[in-house]
């Protein structure tokens, strides 16, 4: 059934349902407009929307208990649901939800949500071994299970309170391509309106506003990484591979962590990439360590952090977190890498 209305009013561009965009974001909006505009006519029309998602009438049943594997999904779901929906994702800040497992109260909590969305591509491998009603399963990434990227080598490494993982089978980190990212958000719009269909106009709505943001996101990333888009690039870690696939990136991943000394022999492994991969810039998760970047500056290599958001940030919210790592990205390319020595 078709549920996109005709005849209405333009979009207004907010990124974030719960605060004000930064001034310095509406500003670049006038940049970025007329592409975020054409993007958006490919797509069904949409009313103009506020600020915030629709409250519920004083008549409205408890809201739709939703449980969510990372942070983007229960960003999407709280954007898109507003007060329908109460959206948790539980993971401790301190851990790669990738591969976190909980324990069993937590999964319980999960067995008794009403949604539970999933990222799918092998992100948060617990879910598929837990007794989890198949039901209120929602893959949000189901539909364009063709486009995954798969990782060319399975490396088993340490890092963090989830300990020993493995990085194998395809890229999970989706989101991070704005255009896979509004396929996920409509994967659990459809969801929510399956659940709510009283509430269907509230929830189309909100998720025509994620939608326009996303794309806006979309031609800011796009502006900011055609400087790299034909640079050899390194990642510090496998988890940039649906952005280079958007963008047009030239990278090679590590598996180096931000908060770890690299080995002696990261080192020597390094310099014998750089003279076939002459790459200027290290993709980051965070901030590396003071040393770390002081041998990479030796080494002509720039740092920029570019932060998947996958875990619950510490300030803002995930479209602040996401224009944060386009600012950097602008700024830290304008200067240029370093001269090395």
């Amino acid at each position: 059934m078709n549920r996109r209305k005709t005849g209405r009013e333009p979009l207004t561009f907010h990124f974030s349902a719960t605060r004000r965009a930064p001034s310095m974001f509406k500003m670049r909006l006038l940049g970025a407009f007329t592409l975020a505009l054409t993007l958006l006519a490919c797509s069904k029309p949409t009313d103009e929307i506020a600020s915030t998602p629709k409250p519920l009438s004083p008549y409205a049943p408890k809201p739709l208990a939703v449980y969510a594997v990372n942070y983007p999904l229960q960003y999407f779901a709280q954007r898109i649901g507003g007060d329908l929906v109460e959206v948790v994702f539980p993971a401790p800040a301190d851990v790669d939800p990738a591969y976190w497992s909980p324990d069993p109260e937590t999964v319980a909590a999960y067995q008794r949500a009403d949604l539970i969305l999933l990222n799918g591509a092998g992100y948060a491998k617990w879910a598929a071994t837990a007794s989890l009603p198949l039901a209120k399963l929602v893959d949000t990434s189901a539909a364009f299970t063709d486009r995954y990227v798969p990782l060319t080598e399975g490396v088993t490494h340490t890092h963090g309170p989830e300990g020993e993982h493995a990085h194998k089978g395809f890229a999970f980190t989706t989101w991070l391509d704005p255009i896979l990212a509004i396929e996920q958000a409509q994967a659990i719009e459809d969801a929510l309106v399956s659940a709510l269909p009283e509430q269907e106009d509230i929830l189309v709505e909100n998720f025509e506003r994620l939608q326009a943001d996303l794309l806006v996101l979309d031609a800011e990333l796009r502006i900011a990484f055609d400087v790299l888009a034909d640079e050899p690039l390194i990642f510090s870690h496998p988890v940039y591979q649906y952005l280079a696939a958007r963008y047009g990136l030239d990278g090679i991943s590590l598996h180096w962590e931000p908060d770890e000394a690299p080995s002696d022999e990261m080192w020597r492994e390094l310099e014998e990439l750089l003279t076939d991969h002459p790459a200027k810039w290290v993709l980051w998760e965070d901030t590396p360590l003071a040393e770390t970047s002081r041998r990479l500056t030796e080494l002509g290599l720039g740092s920029i952090v570019i932060d998947p958001c996958g875990n619950t940030p510490a300030e803002g919210d995930f479209g602040s977190v996401m224009l944060e790592n386009v600012d950097r990205l602008k700024t830290i390319t304008e200067q240029g890498p370093p001269e090395g020595s």
